[in-house]
Order: C-alpha cells, then sequence, then structure tokens
C-alpha cells in the first residue's frame, strides 16, 4: 500500500467536540426534565443529515419555552467544554510523522468551514493542513464520500493512496466510499459503534505505527 496524503476528520479525531455537543445538549434535556437519547446521538455522530436536537427538544416539551435562549446557552456551554478540552492523543505525533514522510495533511468534515478552520486556528493547528474539505463547500456531507473527494481532489493526490483517520461509523463508511485506507479511533462518544468496515481499528493514535504503512518513523 503507497500512502501519500493523510486526511483527518475534525470532530471527536482532532478534538473532543462529540462529547461536549452531548454532553451540554443533555443539560439543556435534564434542566427541562427529559433526556437526550445517547444512542440517538451517536447515530448521527459523523453526519450533516439529521434533525437539530433543538428540534427534538421542543418536541417533547412543546413550544412554551424560549429555544433561541436555550440554543445561546447551550452554545456556550459547549463552548466552555471544548475549551477545557485537550487535542486527542496522538494526533499531533501523527502530524509530526506527516511531516517527517512529506505527507500532506488535509482535514474532511461533516461541520461547516467555519466551525473547523475556527477550532484549528485557536489551537495552532490551521497552518499544518494544505486544505479543510467541509460540509458547506460539497454537495452532500457524510457519510457520502463528497468531503474525502475535494480534499483529495486539492492535495491533488489519488484517492487510493490517502489514509484518513476517522472516529465514527459514518465517517469511515465516507473514506471507504471514496476508495480510501481508512483507521478508526474511537471516542468515548463512538466507542462501542460498528467499525467492521475500517482497514484497522485502534484504542488510540498513540498506538499508530508507521510502518506498518510503509512510512519511516520518527
Amino acid at each position: 500500500m503507497t500512502i501519500s496524503a493523510i486526511i483527518f476528520d475534525f470532530d471527536g479525531t482532532i478534538l473532543d467536540t462529540e462529547w461536549s455537543q452531548y454532553e451540554s445538549v443533555s443539560r439543556e434535556f435534564r434542566r427541562h426534565g427529559v433526556e437526550y437519547d445517547l444512542e440517538l446521538f451517536r447515530s448521527y455522530v459523523g453526519r450533516a443529515d439529521h434533525p437539530h436536537w433543538s428540534e427534538l427538544l421542543q418536541g417533547l416539551i412543546g413550544e412554551r419555552h424560549d429555544i433561541d435562549e436555550i440554543c445561546e446557552r447551550r452554545m456556550k456551554a459547549h463552548h466552555d467544554l471544548i475549551e477545557a478540552t485537550d487535542i486527542r492523543l496522538g494526533v499531533v505525533d501523527l502530524m509530526n510523522l506527516a511531516d517527517r514522510n512529506t505527507l500532506p495533511l488535509a482535514v474532511a468534515s461533516s461541520s461547516p468551514l467555519e466551525w473547523v478552520d475556527g477550532h484549528l486556528t485557536r489551537r495552532n493547528l490551521r497552518d499544518r493542513f494544505v486544505t479543510v474539505a467541509t460540509r458547506d463547500r460539497v454537495a452532500n456531507a457524510k457519510p457520502w464520500p463528497d468531503v474525502f473527494l475535494l480534499a483529495a481532489a486539492e492535495l491533488e493526490i489519488s484517492p487510493s493512496e490517502c489514509l484518513v483517520i476517522e472516529d465514527s461509523t459514518n465517517g469511515v463508511t465516507a473514506a471507504k466510499a471514496a476508495g480510501m485506507t481508512c483507521v478508526a479511533v474511537p471516542n468515548p462518544i463512538t466507542v462501542g459503534s460498528d467499525f467492521s468496515h475500517a482497514d484497522l481499528v485502534l484504542d488510540s493514535l498513540a498506538d499508530f505505527r508507521a510502518e506498518a504503512f510503509g512510512l519511516v518513523p520518527i
């Protein structure tokens, strides 16, 4: 296998924004005496074509509450939780490994560009990526392959020579549909999901072994 580029998912892979998303939304559900189903949220991870959580909450509590106020409070809690979150273990090491092997890096995400670029910039990571392919730049988000194919095109690398790092079932599905090799690294939300279609599943990117992909270790 020839690896000529590495493409990272963002949410839950580079930064665990998925736990903060679930926790901050769950707080609002609990505030109104209802629960946000973890399995339902897990099925949404990695894709954009699903109901917004506020629609689900409103359906449970009725329209007597100010949803805009609820969403504003939830978003602040979400960002506060994210700011207290470290870059996931092994991510920077893999970026350094890519540099050692002169492999260009990209991000392919089902989130919008403003969200991904903003967080990468705040963590001083944006300059490490040649391109950021996001849902607002393609016709279809994951589990369709569009964002991965866009990333490969902008890297000018064949999809078959791209190694993808993903955390969700939907993300792995999209990467494999793009014809790419995919390593799944679950996070606390996606652990236990079906990753049987991934080429490799790791508990952590700290367990990534360069030699397994024909790369020169640091």
